[in-house]
């Protein structure tokens, strides 16, 4: 896998990692009062949020995701815009000959195509005709 796609794969990590850990803070957050004017929150926490073991985790996940995604970015190749200017022009060369290779080949296969096409009609008319092929 080259590492663009790595990186890719990683970002969707991240993002999985985050949603999970988010609602896992949301739903694992202990009840907070509001406002003194409001009455004190009727709900006791459960062991596991005062605990608080699978936020931990959680949150430690995504941190280990977000460094791996640094380091992919750190591996990526750095060059110059001069090198990169010329791998375009390669690239672009490279692409204009298979185009042009492709367009042969095109020609030549309509080129075929109209002649099983015509070798057709003729030995659809001889049956219709009931004539022997000369």
């Amino acid at each position: 896998m080259d590492i663009i796609s790595q990186l890719q794969e990683q970002v969707n990590t991240i993002a999985l990692l985050a949603l999970n850990t988010f609602g896992t803070l949301q739903r694992d957050a202990p009840p907070v009062r509001l406002s003194p004017n409001y009455p004190e929150p009727t709900s006791k926490p459960s062991q596991e949020t005062i605990n608080g073991e699978h936020a931990k985790t959680t949150s430690a996940n995504l941190v280990q995701a977000a460094k791996t995604f640094d380091a992919l970015v750190a591996a990526l190749p750095l060059s110059g815009e001069d090198e990169q200017l010329k791998r375009i022009a390669e690239l672009q060369a490279e692409n204009e000959a298979i185009g042009l290779e492709l367009e042969k080949q095109l020609q030549a296969a309509e080129q075929e195509l109209k002649q099983v096409q015509e070798m057709f009609n003729e030995a659809a008319d001889n049956c219709l005709n009931l004539k022997r092929p000369d």
